[in-house]
């Protein structure tokens, strides 16, 4: 609670309580307001000065009901909308557990206590795996800086050593020229350009400490291989499951129609069916070598690789070694 004697904030400290207090299916008479206006604000009113208020709420565009009581109806995010920010702070692992609960937290004050007391059970789960490095959030911020002003940036790489803490994966900063950055798998990547090379890179920012923006202008996308007509993001996302950097290539793959609906979720609608034989499928994906490799093996039950003759060669090689592993 805090105390005011200023009338003029009178109108505010009113849609603050019928924000907190009120929804669709909730409404607070002109009594209940009074009372919540001395309670939470100290702050004398009259049944006239809240329905003058009220009317002038409205005249500013907010969707007061006034017909049975007092109500907010509609405000910047509904219900489902919230629940989805709070699912996916909550998922994320690029965030500190103390930074997701104050994320949390700021969003629940956007809503009604009553949608609040749906989610009260949020904050008794428990610890989820999340990023040990400290700096992850500020590093985001530098680098959101970094490409609006179309700057490089610098930063130290990361592994996480046996100790669980952040080691330097070479004694060097790297470089980059950056263009976006995107959320996959509940961590943050950058989409860049390594500055010694012409290829594109990715590098988890949660791994990334010390970031810099340089003064430097970046490279363009024109003279970066595969970003010669820019980024697609859709396109970019579905041919580097896992973010592995490298060319992609076309995979002819041999599969079932039960499993093709997991293919179009991991590939997009870019999939092409080059055969259909009763429950037998065989399509073709565009994919990084090196993610279609591990992608593989993920789902190496019901999908066989056909092609390229060199990935399929490297998939035996990878099943006999761990054959070799799981016979000792």
């Amino acid at each position: 609670m805090f105390a005011t004697g200023n009338k003029k904030m009178l109108n505010m400290l009113i849609l603050e309580i019928l924000r907190q207090y009120t929804d669709e299916n909730h409404s607070l008479t002109q009594q209940e307001i009074i009372k919540l206006l001395k309670k939470n604000y100290d702050m004398p009113c009259d049944r006239r000065s809240v329905k003058a208020n009220v009317l002038s709420l409205k005249e500013f565009g907010y969707d007061i009901d006034m017909e049975d009581g007092y109500r907010l109806l509609t405000r910047e995010f509904d219900d489902a909308e919230l629940r989805i920010l709070i699912d996916s702070v909550l998922f994320s692992k690029v965030i500190s557990t103390k930074q997701a609960k104050d994320l949390i937290d700021k969003i629940q004050r956007l809503a009604s206590n009553f949608f609040n007391a749906k989610v009260s059970h949020v904050s008794n789960l428990p610890e989820l795996n999340r990023t040990i490095n400290k700096q992850a959030m500020y590093g985001l911020d530098t680098l959101n800086d970094a490409i609006a002003a179309k700057h490089q940036v610098s930063f130290m790489y990361n592994d996480i050593g046996t100790d669980f803490k952040l080691h330097p994966r070479w004694n060097m900063h790297y470089i980059v020229n950056p263009y976006q950055i995107v959320a996959n798998n509940g961590r943050f990547y950058l989409i860049c350009n390594y500055d010694k090379y012409d290829t594109v890179s990715h590098f988890r920012i949660d791994k990334m400490t010390d970031v810099k923006e340089l003064d430097t202008k970046v490279k363009p996308m024109k003279y970066v291989e595969g970003l010669e007509h820019g980024l697609n993001l859709p396109k970019h996302m579905a041919e580097h499951l896992y973010m592995f950097s490298g060319p992609t290539v076309p995979v002819k793959l041999e599969t079932t129609v039960e499993v093709f609906t997991d293919i179009v979720d991991w590939f997009g609608t870019d999939v092409k069916v080059i055969e259909e034989d009763g429950d037998k499928l065989v399509v073709r994906v565009i994919c990084n070598e090196e993610a279609m490799r591990y992608w593989a093996m993920q789902y190496g039950t019901s999908v066989e690789v056909l092609e390229p003759e060199s990935l399929r060669n490297q998939i035996i090689s990878d099943i006999k070694d761990m054959m070799k592993r799981y016979k000792k």
